[in-house]
């Protein structure tokens, strides 16, 4: 495992707080300071401020179907978050990636840093599917340009699959594996289109069919 994500699942630090520390020289390995991207192995001790850390040996992973007005994090600045939804014992999980304030749906949250490293990084290229509806028709040739030759974004191409959900052009399926930051919305938005819905409805293995808003259900 790498060392953030193991300070991150044994202190409930964000990954960018757990790499924070390692700069700082705050951590090491059997008494060593360490490097970003070093590993910890199953013999190793593991301290931060030289007091020995431990990820939990139980995990919980819960999915929740995240409402729209919510946003992905614990300090709301005046908006709710998703952490008013759960019980005070399930406020220490952490999202596993993000929907926005405007986005709904199937959101996974858990202390497993090893799951959630693999369900993230991109090199694991896990499947998304999302449900979108569009303030007016997709005209056709956005729609080529969207899923033969990608959309430039400031950050790169952009491109995912697309399958009509109804016989306007307005409700769309949206396939991909990609994990930009508000990419849907931003691909959208750059061919000049407003989302007047984006709920995400799988995730990898996991499908949000029967749970309620703003409802959760433990999957471990």
């Amino acid at each position: 495992m790498r060392i953030n994500v193991f300070v991150a699942n044994a202190t409930g630090l964000s990954r960018r707080a757990a790499d924070r520390a390692i700069a700082e020289g705050r951590v090491a390995i059997n008494g060593r300071p360490v490097e970003l991207g070093q590993t910890v192995g199953p013999n190793d001790t593991v301290t931060l401020d030289k007091r020995a850390i431990t990820p939990p040996v139980k995990t919980i992973t819960i999915m929740l179907n995240k409402p729209v007005g919510y946003v992905c994090s614990r300090v709301g600045q005046g908006s709710r978050t998703i952490y008013n939804l759960l019980p005070p014992h399930l406020r220490k999980l952490k999202p596993i990636g993000r929907l926005d304030k405007d986005s709904s749906g199937l959101l996974l949250m858990t202390d497993d840093g090893q799951l959630s490293y693999q369900l993230t990084h991109p090199s694991f290229k896990k499947t998304k599917v999302y449900e979108v509806r569009l303030g007016r028709s997709l005209a056709p040739e956005d729609h080529d340009k969207i899923t033969k030759d990608g959309v430039q974004l400031n950050d790169g191409i952009s491109k995912f699959e697309l399958e009509p959900l109804d016989d306007k052009g307005f409700v769309w399926k949206v396939t991909m594996t990609e994990g930009k930051n508000r990419q849907i919305r931003r691909t959208f938005g750059s061919m000049g289109y407003v989302l007047t819905k984006l709920q995400r409805t799988d995730f990898y293995t996991y499908k949000l069919s029967g749970l309620n808003t703003g409802t959760y259900k433990t999957l471990t």
